[in-house]
This record gives C-alpha cells, structure tokens and sequence, in this order.
C-alpha cells in the first residue's frame, strides 16, 4: 500500500514537472519590435535589443514570469552577474558584443579592456560628446532613448491606465509636491549604450538619497507588462538647484543584471555635462524631473513621445530650455 502511493505521489509530481516545462517552452505571445525616432534626420528605426528572446519570455510566458518574480528583479542575481563581468573570463565576451550591435569604439579613450564591464563602463574622448554650452538649455545627461512628458499631472506614463507617481518614485511626500505637474523626461540606456551619466545643468547639489527596490527590466518589451517599474527598482536622486531651472531631480534607476551605480562627481557645485557617476553592467535609466513652468522641453521629443515612441539622444545634445522663464 505505501509503495502504491509513493508511485501516486512520484507520478503527481513527475507530471507537475513535465506540464511546467511543456508551458516554459511554449512560445511567448509575439511582441512588437521596438521602434525610436533618430533626431538626426528623423528617420523611424527599429532598436536591436540585447537578450530579446530571454526578456520576452520573462514577461510574457506564465513560467517566465513566476523566474522573474522568484529570482531575476532580485539583487543577489544582479549582483552575481555583475560580478561575472568583472572577471578576467569576461574579456572574451566584448569583441563579439561590439561585432553584433555595430559598438563605435572610435572615440573612446582605451581600446583594449580587463574585463568586460571596464568595457562597459568606458569612458570617451574629449569632445566627442560637444555640450550645449547656451546657458538657457537643458542637455541630456546620458546617450540613450528619451520619453518626455511637459505635465505629468496630465500624461498617462508609457501604457494607458498608469499615471507616474511622483511620491512613490521620491519616496519623499513632501518633496513630490513639488514635481507633482511638473515635467518627466526618462532616458533608457540600453546595453549597447555609452553607460557614464552627467550633469544636465549647472547648479548646487543636495546629497545622494538612496532608495531600496527590485531590479526589473526597463525595456519596453517590460514596461508594456509592468509599467510601474520606475517606482519599484532601486533608484537614487539628487536634486541639483539652478537659477533658471529650479531645483531639478536627477535619479538613476537600476535594472536587470546592473551590477551597481557608481556616483564618481565630488564636489557639490558641478557645471552642464561634468561627469555624475556610471552604471556598470546591464541596461538603466537616468530619470529628470523639473517643477511646472521651469523648463520648455524641445517639441520634437514631445511629439514622438504623444506618438508613442522615444527619440535616440546623445549627451550633452539639447533637449529643451528656460524659455517659459525668460
């Protein structure tokens, strides 16, 4: 009798095991690629994304997506994988990253690398990023991908149905009055992205705040499925103080398989395009938020955003100005 139903019990459970890998292989349902807008010459480009089939499968098989809420948002997996890519093995990796997504390696400062996030973490030539030096503009702090929204008080944030909370994302009430119709501008850096973020403005620092979270993916391909990331991942802000802008929150948000944020600036009174901090690797977010009135965002990376699509930017390239404070 007890043999008969350990073979029950083994026979549950083998079948359990054999319908969850019969689903993990299932197809995911098919996505939309990903499209962008190319300032230059404003031509609709479709975006090569780095790990594509592991991310749709991540959010949009039933398996996948009980690995992502068991295992890849969290930290230690990240961290695990961040320090793979600080091994000396890890080299091997870079030429074939660089062969696949088409790397310009011409302006960086070193060509060869210990490791593969000493690659990713790069740094650039002098001026081979020119900063808008008008001293009315605001300039992107990354190269990446940007979303802007003028009134976030009256903008749904990427997917119908989500508004961005303004004093989830601060964890500060008090402080997320201060934003709460103000303007968001979100640039995502993908993997293939030079990672080192910068100042957007001139002006005076307050000190970093960090705030505990999860590590979701930021690509689109995850912010269709779960469009409250922003507010869920690790993030970390500073609010730099300017006389034309205002006080200006710049955060950075981690993501999937970041291996840390590194805050590299010293001083607490930094100049437009200064060197803030990288994120080394895996694909991240540098987020800004200005009170209402204090900056007009350039009508071009507004209308691609109410298209639904970002805009390819790079750092130190204008992306609006003071001119409702003029």
């Amino acid at each position: 009798m007890k043999i008969t139903k350990t073979k029950k019990r083994w026979s549950i459970i083998l079948l359990l095991l054999a319908i969850i890998i019969i689903i993990g292989c299932l197809p995911p349902t098919p996505q939309n690629s990903i499209q962008y807008y190319e300032r230059e010459g404003g031509q609709l480009k479709t975006e090569k994304v780095a790990g594509e089939k592991w991310l749709v499968w991540l959010y949009n098989n039933p398996i996948g997506e009980a690995t992502l809420w068991a295992l890849a948002k969290r930290k230690l997996v990240s961290s695990i994988y961040g320090k793979m890519m600080d091994r000396t093995s890890s080299v091997k990796r870079i030429h074939p990253f660089i062969e696949d997504f088409n790397i310009d390696m011409s302006g960086t400062q070193e060509q060869e690398f210990k490791n593969f996030n000493d690659f990713f973490t790069r740094k650039l030539k002098d001026n081979v990023r020119p900063i808008d030096s008008s001293f009315n503009t605001v300039v992107s702090p990354a190269d990446g991908k940007i979303l802007a929204y003028a009134d976030i008080s009256n903008s749904d944030f990427i997917i119908k149905g989500f508004r961005f909370d303004v004093s989830s994302f601060l964890d500060n009430p008090f402080l997320s009055q201060k934003y709460r119709d103000g303007a968001l501008l979100i640039i995502r850096l993908a993997p293939v992205d030079y990672h080192r973020f910068h100042f957007p403005v001139n002006g005076n620092l307050t000190p970093n705040k960090k705030v505990e979270g999860d590590y979701y993916s930021v690509n689109p391909f995850a912010l269709r499925k779960k469009a409250e990331i922003f507010c869920l991942n690790k993030r970390e802000y500073t609010t730099l103080s300017n006389p034309l802008f205002g006080d200006v929150i710049m955060a950075e948000v981690g993501a999937t398989m970041v291996g840390s944020i590194v805050q590299t600036y010293e001083r607490s009174s930094v100049k437009k395009g200064e060197e803030k901090g990288y994120f080394k690797f895996g694909g991240s977010t540098v987020v800004l938020l200005f009170e209402k009135s204090k900056i007009c965002i350039d009508k071009d990376l507004l209308i691609n955003t109410a298209m639904g699509y970002e805009t390819a930017v790079k750092m130190g390239e204008r992306i609006g100005d003071a001119s409702f404070t003029r």
